[in-house]
């Protein structure tokens, strides 16, 4: 099973509250609906001894492509920010993944499994 990272919404996954994240268009390519992925804190960077700290598993429910800038006030909030407004979370998005509002990005709607 593929780890997939959310290192900078890791309360949200336990909490609950996100059900839809955002990829780097060039990332998670042959994802599709159904795959199943271990959630975990981080996977990437982890320091000599470190250890991958699953968090839970998630089954895909959709995959789509669409403009940063076009994200939905209730994306937001799936997101798991629902006390931030649409232009805050997309600068936030663009500042994480190094792009611009106007750039592509993979959206990935899940449920928990």
């Amino acid at each position: 099973m593929r780890n997939m990272s959310f290192s900078k919404t890791t309360e949200q996954m336990y909490s609950g509250t996100k059900d839809v994240t955002r990829r780097r268009i060039d990332t998670w390519t042959h994802l599709k609906a159904g795959d199943r992925l271990r959630a975990v804190e981080k996977s990437m960077g982890l320091k000599k001894g470190q250890k991958v700290v699953p968090i839970c598993e998630i089954e895909v429910v959709d995959v789509s492509v669409e403009r940063i800038h076009l994200v939905t006030e209730e994306d937001v909030r799936r997101e798991g920010f629902p006390e931030m407004s649409r232009v805050d979370f997309v600068n936030l998005l663009c500042d994480v993944m190094k792009c611009h509002p106007i750039d592509n990005c993979r959206r990935i709607e899940f449920r928990y499994v």
